[in-house]
């Protein structure tokens, strides 16, 4: 299962992601989205864990504090359904 997360603090590092995740399961991978000019942080990114695990998790981070920031989880959608869906094709 592929999980969006969103509102995170610019300075959060992809180990703190995996620490995170990691108290509800294994965590597959973690990769922070940074801007390709500048190199910066975008404040989202996406986990990789097993299904029920990553179920798990959305349920019990959605909305939490993390890093001084409430962060927005859920399950990442395929980019070719969202750029549908804003008819970005």
């Amino acid at each position: 299962m592929n999980i969006y997360v969103g509102n995170l603090n610019f300075r959060t590092s992809e180990d703190a992601l995996q620490t995170l995740f990691g108290q509800y399961g294994t965590v597959h991978s973690v990769k922070l989205i940074s801007d390709r000019q500048t190199g910066r942080r975008k404040g989202f990114g996406f986990v990789e864990m097993d299904n029920e695990e990553g179920e798990v998790a959305i349920r019990e981070l959605n909305d939490k504090e993390f890093e001084g920031r409430n962060i927005k989880v859920n399950e990442a959608r395929d980019r070719v359904e969202s750029d549908q869906k804003f008819n970005r094709r």
